[in-house]
């Protein structure tokens, strides 16, 4: 699949058919808007927590470096990848229940390099965590 959507296809459809991969499809990561500006997905707490029942912190990070580094390739445009070479989250609230949004802003859009933060709110739109990734644009591999 192009690193591009096709010019009759909006960012959402492209991202839908390109996949998050098989981790994020296993912990039930959904779609919600996909454009150079904004990228939004929702993940399920149930299945996705620590023992004691909170959202395990590591499932914030991949909601994150899905987000950031799907959002990093887009901008990366054809021929080019983005791999991620930094990422940090603070976790400031607990989910317990229902579904967490990540919503993902560019803050450094390059050439060479890209940094997003990701913002992952609960079902009542408080802050659970914050996290932020720098991704390092290179030329695709040749197959």
């Amino acid at each position: 699949m192009s690193d591009q959507p096709p010019a009759d296809m909006n960012g959402l459809e492209w991202a839908a058919r390109r996949g998050m991969g098989t981790l994020a499809e296993k912990m039930g990561f959904q779609w919600v808007e996909f454009t150079l500006e904004r990228c939004v997905a929702t993940m399920p707490v149930e299945g996705n927590t620590q023992p004691v029942g909170l959202l395990h912190g590591g499932a914030y990070v991949v909601l994150g470096e899905s987000l950031g580094s799907m959002a990093a390739n887009l901008h990366a445009g054809p021929g080019r990848l983005a791999v991620g070479v930094d990422i940090n989250a603070t976790h400031t609230r607990s989910a317990t229940s229902g579904l967490v949004t990540g919503v993902c802003t560019p803050i450094h859009l390059g050439r060479s390099m890209t940094v997003h933060e990701i913002v992952c709110s609960d079902d009542q739109g408080r802050r659970c965590s914050t996290i932020r990734i720098t991704n390092l644009i290179k030329d695709a591999p040749t197959r």
